[in-house]
């Protein structure tokens, strides 16, 4: 059975309004980033691969420092991490959010600076702790109660570390339920409400080897409205000011994180950058003054809204088969390469490449090669009526929180990552191959 023709379309097929600023037509249906053919570094790099605009990144970095001029901007390792993005993020003057010993140990071996990063995490490893503490981070991101004693015992009696305590607001953003972290019930920070924040902060201020420099909030990922972080600047400046009134101490800095949302779709609404940064500084000057509180450093933690707008996926159509009223497209990738569907219902907007189609578009379900019904990349998008196997399939908004999830399922191998700028094209982390699998694989 044919799929059925779309007679009205939300949005036209050749909207670019997601993809990078770069991004070009070129004749015959094929397509630009950077100033380089999609569809030529499918054929140098083969599919499925990862475009990643470096220009693309750099404006994105030079946007939050111009609209947060006098905040310190850390770009979020865990979104997407490699050398060549370090090394961008450091020329444009942002910091760095880790997770891990893993992200910070390629971060400074890049050459990034440890002081300029933050080290979070809700059940951080001795390792983890012990490498920040040896490679001199910046901030270590108190999370829980037992983390407390713990860091100050590996700094040791003459040593002394900066932290934050990362507080829950008790406010409620998010794209999805998955990925909401301002409130309590999930396993994030120390809850303002029941009193595990006012506690934690009382302890941390008892320990000579911990110097305590501001509190650190994060509600949410994929947030596309204001309002949440005005709450949140509010209730986190009411703790700051009893804190004061409790203990005279007074907070020079406070981090409210990141989850600045994106449009994946044409359409799609996305998180006002100069909004935030207007009304972010507004609402925390006047809280301050009300709470008669000097105005602490501001920090916020953006990942996504840098790296994602700047990533295309490309991938090879292997198989098309019209089922009941559903055309199903299989590309060369799927849920190893990019989880956000299955996970948490991720929707994007995949564009025919590399050649003209002259069919009508049609209802599509663009599926991967993974032995999992729920390995949808994208359902019911438009798609010529005439795809068919060999085709490629460009995916716009594709650099954040895809690869940095990838896996090894169905020892498929993980894509490489490609960087496009000013015309050209070069590799910047390999194809995983079946031979990494089998160096891995020690077992007789």
């Amino acid at each position: 059975m044919s799929a059925p023709v779309l007679t009205e379309l939300p949005t036209g097929l050749d909207d670019l309004s997601v993809w990078p600023a770069s991004t070009a037509p070129l004749p015959d249906g094929h397509l630009s980033v950077g100033g380089v053919s999609l569809a030529d570094v499918a054929d140098r790099f083969d599919t499925p691969a990862y475009v990643l605009d470096e220009g693309e990144v750099r404006a994105r970095c030079r946007m939050y420092r111009a609209a947060f001029p006098d905040a310190d901007v850390l770009y979020a390792a865990k979104a997407f991490l490699s050398r060549a993005m370090v090394r961008w993020i450091d020329e444009e003057g942002l910091g760095l959010d880790v997770c891990s010993a893993g992200e910070l140990e390629l971060a400074v071996m890049a050459g990034f600076p440890a002081a300029r990063t933050v080290l979070h995490g809700n059940a951080k490893s001795p390792r983890d702790i012990e490498t920040a503490l040896r490679l001199g981070v910046g901030r270590i991101v108190v999370d829980s109660p037992s983390e407390i004693a713990r860091i100050a015992a590996l700094v040791g009696p003459r040593g002394r570390q900066k932290v934050l305590v990362r507080v829950v607001p008790g406010v409620s953003a998010g794209g999805h339920e998955k990925i909401r972290t301002g409130t309590d019930g999930q396993k994030f920070g120390l809850s303002l409400t029941d009193g595990s924040a006012q506690h934690a902060i009382a302890r941390v201020l008892g320990q000579s080897q911990l110097e305590l420099t501001g509190l650190h909030c994060h509600i949410g990922s994929q947030i596309t409205d204001v309002k949440p972080y005005l709450v949140a600047v509010r209730r986190m400046v009411g703790l700051m000011a009893r804190i004061k009134e409790s203990h005279g101490v007074t907070f020079p800095e406070l981090d409210m994180g990141g989850g600045h949302g994106v449009a994946y779709r044409p359409g799609e609404s996305a998180l006002d950058l100069t909004a935030l940064a207007r009304r972010l500084s507004g609402e925390l000057s006047a809280s301050c003054a009300a709470a008669g509180l000097p105005l602490p450093r501001l920090v916020i933690e953006p990942g996504r809204a840098v790296a994602a707008p700047a990533g295309v996926a490309v991938y090879r159509v292997l198989a098309v088969k019209p089922t009941g009223s559903t055309m199903f497209v299989a590309v060369d990738g799927g849920m190893s390469d990019n989880p956000r569907p299955a996970l948490y219902g991720a929707r994007y907007a995949p564009r025919l490449i590399g050649r003209s189609a002259t069919a009508e578009p049609v209802a599509a379900t663009v599926v991967g090669r993974h032995c999992e019904a729920g390995d949808i990349l994208a359902a019911d998008v438009l798609l010529p009526g005439d795809v068919r196997p060999g085709d490629l399939l460009a995916v716009p908004v594709s650099g954040a929180y895809q690869l940095s999830m990838a896996s090894a399922y169905n020892l498929v191998g993980r894509p490489p990552v490609v960087a496009v700028h000013d015309g050209s094209a070069r590799l910047l982390v390999r194809r995983e191959t079946q031979e990494d699998f089998r160096r891995r694989d020690i077992g007789a």
